[in-house]
């Protein structure tokens, strides 16, 4: 199924509380909730720093925009540890050896991390060891990120038969253009291969995720760097891990891999908690060893909130729930 985006939206969508709802213990906490699709993004960011009673919260604030947001006069960062994950989607079914995982290995290598959440991401971000995030549950012990060591990284594609001269191929979003070139820079020095870059613009984003997720058509990248989320902090492959390695998975690129499926049929029939931690484990770790991706971070959710609103954020959606203000917020103050 795939949404259309071209749909127009109302300018403002307002919920009022509910006050005869059996749990009155959970709330309500706000009595009217007015969602604001007539503003810009920039502008939101503005109003929320520099003003009081137009726009009290702002998501998805940008990296570099945080600094910003501390250094406002109404406005305070929210940081949330988000069920979100940047990796390289690689291609295993292309021509160049990336079915080997030596290869794998070298481009996982290649990767300066510890660059890569401080200059890409302003510090907003955890480095990934496998697809599971570092706060999730089924992360295996011991797991640790892949090391930045050119040295071996190039040493390993060498072992796995890169041709001489082959560009290696790096696709991403407009989105993502600003650390995928960062991840660019580092296999291009790592490795001693060029490395092109092709940015999907959004006008071709659709049909390019048509191509990826119906695998009628060979794919023209080696890497794609992609993000990806999950509305789950206890079963993470049910929807990253499923999404990028399994048979039914949109996001697979390269054969069906038997060892994934039979780790996902053990997965599906977990019912006791443990276990299915364990199966999580399991599958991140065969991922991690096998260098099924290019493991890249996690970054944070950021918001911008009005310093008088009281706001908890939620790993996987953002949510209301648990929100509130105090009597000095603009709408009590009379």
């Amino acid at each position: 199924m795939w949404l259309n985006r071209d749909l127009p939206r109302t300018d403002r969508i307002v919920l009022e509380a509910y006050r005869g709802h059996w749990n009155v213990e959970r709330g309500p906490r706000l009595e009217r909730v007015v969602f604001r699709n007539d503003i810009e993004h920039s502008r939101a960011l503005e109003l929320v720093c520099t003003t009081e009673g137009e726009v009290d919260i702002v998501t998805e604030v940008a990296p570099g925009d945080g600094r910003r947001v501390i250094e406002s006069e109404h406005a305070e960062l929210v940081r949330v540890d988000a069920m979100r994950v940047i990796s390289g989607i690689i291609n295993r079914g292309s021509d160049a050896p990336l079915n080997d995982v030596r290869a794998r290995r070298a481009l996982n290598l290649a990767i300066d991390r510890d660059r890569l959440v401080e200059e890409g991401f302003a510090g907003y971000a955890q480095k990934l060891a496998g697809l599971t995030p570092p706060y999730a549950a089924g992360v295996p012990e011991g797991q640790e990120p892949y090391p930045h060591d050119p040295d071996e990284a190039r040493r390993l594609l060498g072992e796995s038969g890169w041709p001489e001269g082959r560009a290696l191929r790096l696709a991403t979003s407009v989105e993502l253009e600003g650390p995928s070139g960062m991840v660019a820079e580092d296999l291009r020095e790592a490795l001693g291969v060029e490395v092109g870059v092709t940015v999907i613009g959004e006008d071709d984003l659709l049909g390019a995720a048509h191509v990826l997720v119906e695998k009628r058509i060979a794919l023209t990248f080696d890497v794609l760097v992609h993000s990806w989320f999950d509305l789950a902090s206890d079963a993470p492959p049910a929807v990253l891990h499923r999404e990028y390695f399994h048979s039914t998975g949109a996001f697979r690129a390269g054969p069906v891999l038997p060892e994934v499926e039979a780790l996902f049929a053990r997965f599906i029939t977990r019912t006791d908690p443990a276990e299915l931690v364990q199966a999580s484990a399991d599958i991140d770790r065969f991922a991690y060893d096998e260098a099924l991706s290019v493991f890249l971070c996690a970054p944070q959710a950021l918001y911008a909130v009005n310093r008088h609103v009281s706001f908890k954020g939620y790993a996987a959606t953002f949510e209301l729930a648990d929100t509130e203000v105090s009597e000095q917020h603009w709408s009590r103050r009379g």
